[in-house]
């Protein structure tokens, strides 16, 4: 059935042209035009700017001479989102410490369950991703968790980068042992400890990331 125009709200427009940046098939420095892309997904011009204007609040896109431009980011800004993660990371696996409930913990076990079983690198990334995400909602910090999607996203544009570091074998055994000593403070309901091993495993992954992006010798300004 065709899709009348003017139909679909900015929500779901938003939805896929965000996904396009995150995965990579928008890269940074691509011009988003609103009415080139109300003809293309046959919708009125409105609910493609509304779209545009969250993904600016995101900071994945920024205003440019012709409509919007994906955000291009300088390695020093890279590392700036990296710094906030650690603060924001820290404080979620606190708060999840001291506020998990059985459900919260069971569903962290699940994932790294899951995690430990997995062998594709691929899979093995979204599951980290996943274990992180049921970290911060065990955290009951509704904030929290909100800020760290969108610093996640602003990094994710960048994995292609990267992804040769991150998915190495002894990176990813590394990620498992953080994450079991995290989740087992978490189960101890031991607050500084899960603060602390997460600014560890943060700070890890953080010059990880940058010293992958200095050895690209890609500049993303």
């Amino acid at each position: 059935m065709a899709t009348s125009r003017g139909s679909g709200g900015a929500g779901s427009h938003y939805t896929r042209i965000r996904q396009g940046i995150v995965s990579g098939q928008t890269p940074p420095g691509t011009v988003l035009i609103p009415t080139a892309l109300s003809t293309q997904y046959n919708v009125s011009r409105t609910p493609v700017r509304e779209a545009l204007i969250r993904l600016e609040q995101d900071g994945l896109v920024e205003q440019a001479t012709r409509g919007y431009v994906v955000r291009a980011r300088t390695p020093e800004e890279i590392l700036e989102i990296c710094e906030a993660r650690i603060a924001l990371e820290s404080a979620a696996a606190e708060a999840a410490a001291a506020h998990r409930t059985e459900l919260d913990l069971a569903r962290l076990v699940h994932v790294h369950e899951s995690t430990v079983a997995c062998t594709d690198a691929a899979e093995l990334r979204e599951l980290n991703a996943q274990w992180h995400v049921v970290l911060r909602e065990a955290g009951h910090n509704a904030v929290i968790a909100e800020l760290m999607d969108r610093l996640d996203a602003q990094l994710k544009v960048y994995d292609s980068h990267t992804s040769s570091a991150t998915d190495h074998p002894d990176n990813l055994g590394l990620i498992l042992d953080e994450h079991a000593g995290i989740l087992e403070a978490v189960r101890r309901r031991d607050p500084q400890t899960a603060r602390d091993r997460m600014v560890a495993h943060q700070s890890r992954t953080r010059d990880l990331r940058i010293g992958a992006l200095a050895r690209s010798g890609r500049a993303m300004s």
